[in-house]
């Protein structure tokens, strides 16, 4: 499994938005800068993110973006999702059929379930997530991820 660059740059702009302390939010040529990412690309992600309500901008021309909503609202794994996607969907099996119009194990399929359970573990956890939570410091997300994930642990047990 991989992450995309558009999660993982998408993510990384909507963090840097959350962290900004100006009211009138960060310009494309800020978020740009500030990511290492071309303006191009730097605006196709903030239109993705402003289309789903994350984000919004501020007119002017000191002008940018801001979060539309607080931090603490904002779930990660659907913002994830937003961005790349799931790992599995009900889609998957018609994707993966082959040369053939269905999979030849549609009927039972071992693996199909192994994507399911990981999907599903995915899910608990990053629901559990919101941008909040990913505004201070590594080690203190590191701390909350640590304990989402001990918690999560359990549950699966």
């Amino acid at each position: 499994m991989k992450i995309t660059a558009q999660e993982e740059y998408g993510l990384r702009l909507l963090l840097r938005i959350a962290k900004c302390s100006d009211n009138s939010g960060m310009s494309i040529p800020d978020l740009s800068e500030a990511e290492g990412l071309s303006a191009a690309y730097v605006a196709k992600l903030t239109r993705i993110l402003r289309i789903a309500g994350y984000i919004s901008s501020t007119p002017g021309y000191k002008g940018g973006y801001i979060l539309a909503r607080p931090a603490g609202q904002i779930n990660i794994n659907q913002v994830l999702k937003l961005l790349g996607g799931t790992l599995f969907s009900k889609n998957f099996c018609g994707n993966y059929s082959g040369v053939r119009p269905l999979c030849t194990n549609s009927v039972d399929c071992s693996v199909r379930s192994l994507w399911q359970m990981i999907q599903l573990s995915v899910d608990q956890l990053l629901d559990q997530i919101t941008l909040a939570d990913l505004v201070g410091s590594e080690q203190t997300s590191l701390q909350l991820l640590h304990t989402l994930m001990a918690q999560h642990t359990r549950v699966l047990s």
